[in-house]
């Protein structure tokens, strides 16, 4: 423990120096803006090569549910069991906490309602081309409210 004459010196000596150092220089230093074309697209192909899951990869393990390998292959993708027992899937966390925080399902361009038991389950694994998972709000746009949790695009091998 410190003295208290000295613990009195030191408040106001450190106290002085915090002040100086957050006064900074009086000209605002502000970043350049980043070009939002250039952003867009880097995210969007970052996004792209790292939520895709292929058809090889799906072959690869085979017998494992796809929801294991989405949540492997897909930052920010958990999938998990509701306490009702049913599938859930959340895309960067739930966004209500009342409403619906199930991503939309797009199965070969079309949206479909997942089933009592999860989307994911009643698709068979052999059938499924890729899966995309779109998260970032760039890709997210053109769905409105109804990707406002994630978008989950499944292309089968019967639709090209």
């Amino acid at each position: 423990m410190m003295p208290p004459i000295l613990n009195d010196r030191l408040v106001p000596i450190l106290a002085t120096a915090l002040l100086a150092a957050c006064a900074g220089s009086k000209d605002p230093q502000t970043a350049p803006a980043p070009d939002a074309t250039s952003s867009a697209a880097a995210s969007s192909s970052a996004s792209a090569s790292n939520d895709a899951v292929s058809n090889a990869q799906i072959q690869q393990t085979p017998g494992d549910p796809l929801e294991k390998l989405l949540m492997a292959r897909s930052p920010g993708v958990w999938v998990g069991r509701a306490s009702d027992g049913s599938l859930a899937v959340r895309i960067r966390g739930g966004s209500s906490l009342m409403g619906n925080n199930e991503p939309l399902y797009i199965l070969d361009g079309s949206p479909f309602t997942p089933g009592p038991e999860g989307a994911l389950t009643g698709i068979n694994p052999t059938d499924i081309d890729s899966i995309k998972v779109l998260k970032n709000p760039a890709e997210l746009s053109m769905y409105g409210a109804r990707g406002a949790n994630g978008v989950i695009i499944i292309k089968t091998k019967q639709k090209r």
